[in-house]
């Protein structure tokens, strides 16, 4: 099993898994993962698998502490999110699911920027099945924009390759920076998946509108993949540090103010993927690890938020705010699981987002950004707001709606528990997920300095909402819909288009009709000069020609002679 690439495994469990049913699919869908990850546990760093195509060497398979690290997350993820979709008898979003975590993990271990392609495109394709799964109006609309997006970030992936092919004579996927026009096309590509700013709304457009057990697939591949190639392609390149700050800070403003959870916790995954951004940008061993670090506790405990309104979801048809309320009290265990998200998403000591948001946090002061660390700080203070509070607060407390919805199946339960339990565990033990790091790491997280500033920042926040919902200053839960930089795309392009064309059309009658009255004049000139009945075309006799041809004759030996 080593010697095979491991996404063979979910690509063949794809085709196997169509024509079963019951207890043999959901077995193939849960030891496809298993298997798959424990294989991969005897993979040594190093290993290489390489084929022949067209004159050129392509690498899909290519180990290392950094895509061994993303190989395991993506096993791990792909199996707690089969069990939770466990109870669903789709065979689209099954077959979608295996297609879209197979290609994942081959994107992690592709050692070419040809492979990286080939499994960015798979991954857009499956991914948007899982949207149109839902089957309804919008899920379909924003399904089709989400697929358009995801294909042209993989048609500026390829260009890019081709031109960087040309720039170094080289297709490996490994330090790219930004040197030339094939250099900033990649990271343009990177960046579209990455959701960097004014990049970022086909995330908070596609994602709430996925099924419920779509989402966390959607949580924890494509994005993930994409911070992955930003660390393997751009480490220490300073424009990340500020793209990533500013990704950490303009979500929280929507987030806020945003009625759907789901949507909430989209913006929110932008907001978090600001901190890998910005530690990748840094650099250094301490930054990268944290960036890492923090990709992959935050598959786990956005996860947990995702599957926890994915329950919501189900048991109830309702996701939005103002229709939620009250449901701890039929609903306390996914209630228990979504506090345990939220905990960690928020930085709590001994939850997951503590030990790995401060590796970025302190990499940024150590190497001098005090600005950037400042809004880092702001965003981990909005994010205890609008996902710490806000989340398990208008979903499970706050006023009672009269919704008495059940808990949702066993098996969900169950994959709520295990993202739950390993959130805890490394917030616990953080030095098991440390040693799979790319680097050694010698930072203690449990510094007395660190836990109290920590926990001042919680305390005060925590103060804060309380202030602002008792005066009725926090932004209320409307049914209402919020605009972002979508509308220039979805609405004022449009507009501005159909403006054109009513206000154009006179214009385009006048001068067509100018241009067609201008074209007649010619031709009918042309009749005249040229036409049957015009003197080039008229008929002479034989005498005449010949008078005509000896004047010429003499005109020119007169010339001539002289």
């Amino acid at each position: 099993m080593t010697t095979i690439p491991p996404f063979i495994w979910f690509f063949l469990g794809a085709l196997a898994i169509i024509p079963l049913r019951g207890w043999a699919r959901n077995a193939v869908l849960l030891l496809i993962p298993a298997l798959g990850g424990m294989g991969l546990l005897g993979v040594a760093e190093g290993t290489v698998w390489q084929l022949t195509l067209m004159d050129y060497t392509l690498t899909p398979l290519r180990v290392d502490k950094l895509s061994l690290l993303f190989g395991y997350l993506f096993h791990l993820a792909a199996f707690i999110a089969f069990v939770f979709a466990l109870h669903v008898r789709d065979t689209v979003q099954h077959v979608a699911g295996l297609f879209y975590a197979g290609s994942a993990i081959g994107a992690a271990f592709a050692g070419d920027l040809i492979s990286l392609f080939i499994f960015w495109e798979i991954m857009a394709f499956s991914s948007a099945f899982l949207i149109f799964a839902r089957r309804t109006e919008r899920a379909r609309a924003a399904g089709l924009r989400y697929l358009i997006i995801q294909v042209l970030s993989g048609v500026l992936l390829l260009a890019g390759a081709l031109v960087y092919l040309q720039e170094t004579g080289s297709l490996a996927f490994d330090y790219i920076g930004l040197t030339g026009i094939g250099g900033w096309l990649i990271f343009i590509a990177f960046g579209i998946k990455c959701a960097f700013p004014l990049l970022h709304n086909w995330l908070t457009d596609a994602y709430p509108e996925a099924t419920p057990t779509g989402t966390v697939f959607l949580t924890a591949f494509t994005t993930k993949v994409a911070v992955y190639a930003l660390a393997r392609g751009f480490p220490g390149t300073e424009l990340l540090v500020y793209i990533g700050v500013t990704m950490t800070c303009f979500p929280i403003f929507y987030a806020v103010i945003e009625n759907d959870l789901r949507r909430v916790l989209s913006y929110s995954m932008i907001n978090q993927i600001g901190f890998m951004v910005c530690g990748i940008g840094i650099g250094t061993q301490l930054a990268i690890n944290g960036a890492v670090a923090h990709a992959f506790n935050d598959v786990l405990f956005k996860g947990l938020l995702m599957m926890s309104m994915g329950a919501v979801l189900y048991r109830t048809g309702r996701i939005n705010g103002s229709d939620l309320g009250g449901l701890y009290k039929t609903m306390p265990i996914t209630a228990g699981f979504c506090m345990v998200g939220a905990a960690s998403i928020s930085a709590f000591p001994l939850f997951s987002g503590f030990v790995s948001k401060s590796l970025v946090m302190v990499a940024t002061l150590e190497e001098g950004y005090h600005w950037v660390w400042l809004g880092l700080l702001f965003a981990s203070a909005g994010v205890f707001h609008h996902a710490g509070i806000k989340i398990p607060y208008f979903a499970f407390f706050g006023h009672d709606s009269g919704i008495r919805a059940s808990e949702p199946p066993l098996n969900m339960l169950i994959a709520m528990g295990m993202a739950a339990t390993i959130c805890i565990f490394i917030g616990v033990y953080p030095f098991a997920l440390y040693d799979l790091l790319p680097y050694p790491v010698t930072y203690f997280p449990f510094d007395g300095t660190h836990v109290i500033a920590q926990l001042q920042i919680l305390f005060f926040s925590a103060l804060a909402f309380v202030w602002l919902q008792k005066n009725s200053l926090y932004p209320p839960e409307l049914r209402s819909v919020n605009l972002d930089v979508e509308w220039l795309y979805r609405g004022a392009t449009p507009r501005a288009i159909h403006a054109l064309v009513r206000w154009g059309g006179p214009v385009d009658s006048g001068i067509r009709g100018f241009v067609h009255r201008q074209a007649m004049r010619l031709v009918g000139l042309c009749h005249r000069v040229y036409g049957p009945r015009s003197a080039v075309a008229g008929t002479y006799s034989s005498g005449l020609m010949v008078l005509w041809v000896a004047a010429l004759l003499g005109v020119y030996l007169i010339f001539y002679l002289k």
